[in-house]
């Protein structure tokens, strides 16, 4: 017979789940809330976390940049050289945004180009066996 020529749902526009659209399972920090957590005081406090039963690998093997939990050092080795970290220290070299350059895109100001961060892997402690 062949395929009907109407498109869409037919629940006024609705959507049927809703998140689907939001997406927030997958949810992780936005590259600010990295970039807070990288100073000198909070890195420290991120790394040597106290043991939590509730996360991934007790919290004690914790990747600061992709702000991730991993099982045990080996695992957030392998992590160390996938694509997913190598992107993310890519995308974690430019500064974040700030109000006053929000305010030269508007036209408040001349344009200034972004500044580059320094960003590293993070050290691996080999003691936590």
């Amino acid at each position: 017979m062949g395929k009907s020529k109407q498109v869409g749902n037919h629940n006024g526009g609705k959507k049927k789940n809703i998140s689907k659209t939001w997406k927030t399972k997958r949810r992780t920090k936005d590259l600010d809330q990295i970039h807070a957590d990288m100073r000198p005081d909070q890195a420290a406090k991120m790394l040597k976390q106290s043991v939590d039963f509730d996360v991934t690998g007790c919290a004690q093997h914790y990747c600061l940049h992709c702000a991730r939990y991993f099982v045990d050092l080996k695992t957030m080795k392998e992590h160390f050289k996938t694509k997913v970290h190598k992107k993310r220290i890519k995308q974690l070299r430019e500064e974040p945004y700030t109000q006053e350059e929000a305010d030269r895109a508007a036209g408040m100001g001349s344009y200034i180009p972004p500044k580059k961060v320094e960003v590293h892997t993070q050290q691996v402690e080999e003691d936590m066996d």
